[in-house]
């Protein structure tokens, strides 16, 4: 009996994770518009509330930030999570154009629930995105993660902490927090990407803004908001 469910429990966890991906299959330009809509959004509601915000600090030194609105998690008898959203790094003063993304992973464990949570991933290094714009990568293995501090301000070596991890944070109910998005694989929307910039535009291009690409009109309220909430700092390899 417990053979048949390890075997139940291993095809299920295979399914999701081929099912994941698949979810990029239907975006298209209204679901990007609605996507950029959604993280300008989430950004300043969580950033209206500064003693339960991402600390200026952080902010100030952040190269890259990916917004997934509402990701979804789901847990019957093998759990779940999967979400699309949105990156933009800095290009100057101002944050450029979005590269539209997507993120899944399966965790291992009966559990019975499901729930909707919003994530913010704060890159403090732009390399952290290198393995990203060519094909994927899994949080924790590619690229190193750690639950972020919440508040106004933080310690002075967090700006050493952001340089070597990828702060993640997550909202659920109205509660903002740090939390581990460990083994979760992050990839670019490649339907998303060309619904909103053309088939031949690659990731690269969104992201430092060669080749035609500039910022959509869609994407000036996720801009300002950003703009609005970080500092311009120096871009750093």
């Amino acid at each position: 009996m417990a053979k048949n469910l390890s075997v139940l429990l291993g095809v299920s966890a295979l399914t999701l994770a081929l099912a994941v991906p698949s979810l990029s299959a239907s975006s298209n330009k209204d679901d990007d518009i609605a996507r950029l809509n959604s993280a300008a959004l989430v950004f300043r509601q969580v950033m209206g509330t500064p003693d339960k915000a991402i600390p200026a600090e952080i902010l100030e030194h952040a190269q890259c930030v990916a917004i997934i609105p509402g990701e979804k998690k789901a847990a019957f008898g093998v759990g779940g999570n999967y979400g699309k959203g949105v990156a933009m790094c800095r290009e100057g003063a101002n944050w450029g154009a979005p590269l539209f993304v997507t993120i899944g992973g399966g965790s291992w464990g009966l559990q019975i629930g499901a729930q909707s949570s919003d994530v913010i991933m704060v890159f403090g290094n732009r390399s952290q995105l290198d393995s990203l714009l060519s094909s994927k990568f899994r949080i924790g293995a590619e690229a190193s993660a750690a639950a972020g501090p919440v508040g106004r301000h933080v310690s002075a070596d967090t700006d050493v902490k952001l340089n070597s991890e990828i702060l993640t944070y997550g909202r659920s109910k109205g509660a903002f927090a740090g939390i581990s998005l460990s083994g979760a694989v992050v990839q670019p929307d490649t339907n998303g990407n060309a619904a909103m910039y053309g088939p031949n535009t690659t990731p690269s291009n969104i992201l430092t803004g060669t080749h035609g690409v500039t910022v959509p009109p869609a994407a000036r309220p996720l801009q300002r908001e950003l703009n609005l909430n970080t500092s311009p700092a120096p871009v750093k390899p």
